[in-house]
């Protein structure tokens, strides 16, 4: 199902520092069960979460099957690729680093029922003699790669690379409300080297400060938004709780503990940590994500909506600051069903086992992301 996505835009100092609002919708797993197509997805789809992060391991099977990417991010925004502007749908992906769109080269009904890129029609089109080929937790693409205009906001990026697919397989795009991707993580892993559409801002002096901004209300009316090359502190409570980056590649941190009701029940001794607005759920180690779901009473992650109020929060230890998440934000109800917004994905780093801090995290945080500083901002949502 197509679902026409919103923008509005806030440009601010001479287009330096613009705001793109989000829209939240459905995410693929309730798009799926509406159409009855979830169950015979999850048969012939054995991907995993794993393969996002480390795309070695997407035929390992020993991983987790995947069911968090179901549940991926429901906040989506407007660019536009080309002259005259050709718009797009896309996911602001802090989990990848590539940009990319259905191309009218792409034939999979994922294509044909999305927006799709057509070359010809943009006089600013270069083409390169380079493919494409990206995995992601419940589905892949493959295409070409080539330079033109990019309109992000009120930022003009004159010669972007970015993705053309010719192939999306498999139902997970064909369900998903957005075109494509926008990936803000960093270049040592972008597929193919090609350069992030946020680099290109910085190295074209293109926004005020070389960072972004994220703001995801769980409260469709709040006006979501990431903005680049600012911040806007009326979003949020406090100070600002900086966070120093453990590694370039995703944004990733080292986290202290995860603890309720001031006992640990998991990453005891420290852990790996990536925010990622990629992914809806909380991801982590099978053992601890068990820990969680026993503490709180969830059976295979099931738990009775009414339990809600009664329900500790959990609080991520981070760089000696407690960051709470409460069980408002980490149950999801879907329609009188609720369950834990908790999934497992068994990796290690060679710092430490790996959480996915997704939107069940962001939601609670207005969350800067400083690539001039590599370090990451936290402070509680106003």
């Amino acid at each position: 199902m197509k679902w026409l996505l919103l923008l509005s835009l806030v440009v601010l100092s001479q287009c330096r520092v613009t705001k793109v609002s989000l829209k939240k919708g459905k995410s693929l797993r309730q798009n799926l069960k509406e159409h009855g197509l979830l169950e015979d997805f999850l048969k012939k789809n054995p991907y995993n979460l794993a393969s996002k992060y480390f795309p070695s391991l997407a035929n390992d099977a020993a991983s987790e099957p995947l069911t968090n990417y179901m549940d991926v991010s429901m906040y989506y925004g407007t660019i536009s690729i080309g002259t005259p502007a050709q718009e797009f749908s896309v996911l602001f992906d802090t989990g990848s680093s590539n940009l990319w769109v259905p191309s009218v080269y792409c034939s999979s009904t994922a294509c044909t029922n999305h927006n799709r890129f057509n070359p010809s029609d943009s006089s600013t089109y270069e083409a390169i003699n380079e493919s494409l080929s990206i995995q992601y937790g419940s589905g892949s693409m493959t295409g070409i790669l080539a330079y033109d205009t990019v309109r992000v906001g009120g930022i003009v990026d004159t010669k972007q690379m970015f993705g053309l697919s010719e192939t999306e397989p498999g139902t997970a795009f064909e369900y998903s409300e957005f075109d494509g991707i926008l990936g803000l993580a960093f270049p040592s892993i972008s597929a193919s080297g090609a350069t992030p559409v946020f680099d290109n801002m910085m190295n074209e002096g293109l926004v005020s400060q070389d960072l972004f901004s994220v703001y995801l209300s769980s409260d469709e009316q709040s006006g979501s938004f990431v903005m680049f090359g600012g911040i806007d502190s009326s979003y949020y409570s406090g100070s600002l709780n900086w966070i120093p980056l453990s590694a370039e590649t995703y944004w990733e941190i080292t986290m202290d503990s995860i603890t309720m009701n001031g006992e640990t029940v998991a990453c005891s001794g420290g852990c790996q940590a990536i925010i990622d607005t990629g992914t809806s759920l909380l991801a982590g180690p099978s053992t601890g994500i068990s820990n969680i779901n026993s503490y709180i009473g969830a059976s295979d992650g099931t738990i009775s909506c009414s339990a809600i109020s009664s329900l500790p929060n959990i609080v991520f230890t981070i760089n000696n600051i407690e960051f709470p998440v409460p069980p408002s934000a980490y149950i999801l109800d879907y329609s009188g069903s609720c369950s834990s917004g908790l999934e497992s994905i068994d990796l290690s780093t060679s710092s430490g086992e790996l959480w996915i801090l997704g939107d069940v995290f962001i939601s609670q945080y207005y969350v800067v992301f400083d690539r001039a500083n590599n370090k990451v901002g936290l402070a509680s949502v106003a």
